[in-house]
């Protein structure tokens, strides 16, 4: 799927309308972070709040004449969220919800877990934290230092000790979830929901130069303590909640956050084509460039959340959507100043907050080191057809 069908347009048009109205105040979130609770009111943030609710626990989705959206599958987010962060991606990463420590619930929680989870999210606009990075490992699962431990007493309570970083929304959240190890190997790992207002818990803002509007921020864990029923997929068996179940998980989330990158790319595109009237053919030719490298990246990106909704352990073609889409906001943001002149950043406040919102992506939901990874996994177990290679964007 590299073409939209009639649904899938239909809710681009509704989030390219929506994202029109947040546009106008990117420039005052990046100035104040803050400014996020004050705009959360606008339709773009407000129903990403109230939705990718599975549709048991979710009674108002959107609907758009004849059609009902949850944003459940990896095919729709990556259309809501490449209009998202056309708009700004600060914002986007900053609005209220659940986009990411949702689909860990939803894929691993019991139905108490996710009547309590979504319930909040729908009583009123609530913000939610997904702690997996940390200080000295990033998002690298395997060496995670973070540690959940079981309690001595059988009817006593678990304990949570670590250091969280890079959390969006980690100042503003109510409550989310926490990755930690509870044993080694690939099963000793659990995913916890946690309520920030617990003794032990405490958040400290992370400045950053991009994405201001996410409040990223450092969680501190001491002797959290858990009861037993906030563990994620105790109810499952061993191997339906280790390393290989969160794969799949991250797998349907990657599309998403990956299509970040392209907003962010076709935000920089779409200023230039609005800043320079009159452009010479070399210009024009640069600037044809990139909008090909855009058109490219966005089918492969489209072609892996097909490819993840269709089965979830299929993460190969997301991993090398993501390392591309990080690498192409980067390069277009950067190709944008050129054609400002030397003073570009200072005369263009919003091209230059492009530019610093496009580092980011490299490091959400794993860097490119961690990402190739992901796709040398793929090339051994044989999963890219040949075909496949005329997707990726050549370096131009």
């Amino acid at each position: 799927m590299t073409e939209l069908d009639p649904r899938l347009r239909r809710l681009q048009a509704q989030a390219r309308e929506w994202a029109a109205e947040m546009r106008p105040y990117a420039l005052e979130v990046d100035a104040d972070p803050d400014a996020v609770t004050r705009v959360a009111h606008l339709p773009a943030l407000a129903r990403v709040a109230a939705l990718q609710i599975p549709p048991e626990f979710n009674p108002e989705p959107l609907v758009l004449g004849d059609q009902t959206y949850y944003l459940m599958s990896a095919s729709e987010r990556v259309v809501f969220f490449e209009e998202g962060a056309c708009a700004d991606l600060g914002m986007m990463l900053g609005s209220p919800g659940g986009p990411m420590s949702g689909v860990v619930v939803d894929a691993l929680g019991s139905q108490e877990q996710k009547e309590w989870f979504f319930g909040r999210l729908l009583a009123r606009p609530t913000w939610t934290f997904f702690a997996l990075s940390e200080p000295e490992h990033g998002s690298d699962a395997v060496n995670m230092a973070t540690t959940l431990t079981a309690p001595s007493d059988p009817d006593g309570p678990a304990r949570l000790n670590g250091v969280k970083r890079y959390v969006g929304n980690a100042g503003r959240a109510e409550f989310g979830v926490v990755f930690a190890r509870t044993g080694p190997g690939p099963l000793g790992f659990a995913a916890a929901l946690v309520d920030a207002s617990t003794p032990g818990f405490a958040t400290t803002p992370v400045r950053t130069i991009g994405v201001r509007g996410a409040g990223l921020g450092e969680i501190t864990l001491n002797d959290v303590e858990l009861a037993p029923d906030r563990v994620l997929g105790a109810h499952l068996r061993p191997s339906r909640r280790g390393m290989a179940a969160w794969l799949r998980t991250f797998n349907l989330l990657r599309p998403a956050v990956a299509v970040m990158g392209v907003g962010v790319a076709r935000a920089a595109y779409e200023y230039v084509l609005a800043e320079r009237s009159s452009l010479r053919a070399t210009e024009r030719l640069r600037l044809e460039r990139m909008e090909r490298a855009i058109a490219t990246t966005r089918r492969m990106l489209r072609a892996a959340a097909a490819a993840v909704d269709h089965d979830p352990s299929a993460g190969h073609f997301a991993s090398a959507a993501k390392a591309t889409s990080a690498r192409l906001a980067e390069r277009v943001t950067l190709a944008a100043l050129d054609f400002f002149g030397p003073g570009a950043r200072l005369e263009h406040p919003l091209l230059d907050k492009l530019v610093r919102d496009a580092g980011s992506v490299e490091y959400m939901e794993g860097t490119s080191n961690i990402q190739r990874l992901g796709v040398f996994s793929g090339l051994l177990r044989g999963a890219f057809p040949p075909l496949q290679a005329t997707l990726l964007p050549t370096e131009s």
